[in-house]
């Protein structure tokens, strides 16, 4: 956490993450901000960077994407072009939900959200696996999400 940010900036971070569509009244109750304060912080925030934009979350079961499955992916070769083609052809597959680089037996660690398995395996067959540079794929099955709440949580001093 930079040391631009106080405890009032950290605590209006925590707000929105949780529910961005608060108003500023209500935002500047919770924080203990009287309303302009509170809405120069949240401009400030939104300028430097640390509110990069605002999302909805959405019920990906009703949508028909309940299936997730995760797919490590090796490469034939690393090198700054075989990585920057990868990068930018996944990034085109819409089913794909999170691509990270990782450092260990594989390159990259997939999140792909499918209506079922059936629609898995296209998407893994006719777009993954024809992904610039792909060695190997392995894949699995989410059988259940424990935990996913994508917040950052600062550690309270």
């Amino acid at each position: 956490m930079s040391r631009d940010l106080d405890r009032i900036d950290e605590r209006i971070l925590e707000e929105l993450e949780a529910d961005g569509r608060l108003s500023i009244v209500d935002l500047a109750a919770r924080v203990n901000l009287t309303n302009t304060p509170c809405s120069e912080r949240v401009k400030r925030l939104e300028k430097t960077g640390y509110i990069r934009r605002y999302k909805a979350v959405l019920d990906l079961d009703k949508l028909g994407a309940s299936h997730l499955t995760v797919v490590q992916v090796s490469l034939t070769a690393t090198a700054d072009n075989s990585l920057d083609a990868f990068n930018a052809a996944v990034k085109r597959i819409h089913e794909v939900e999170s691509c990270v680089m990782v450092a260990g037996a594989f390159d990259y660690h997939l999140t792909v959200r499918t209506r079922d398995m059936a629609h898995f395996r296209e998407v893994l067959g006719d777009q993954i696996n024809k992904l610039p540079g792909v060695h190997q794929t392995s894949s699995f099955a989410v059988m259940e999400v424990v935990k996913d709440e994508g917040r950052f949580r600062p550690r309270q001093a």
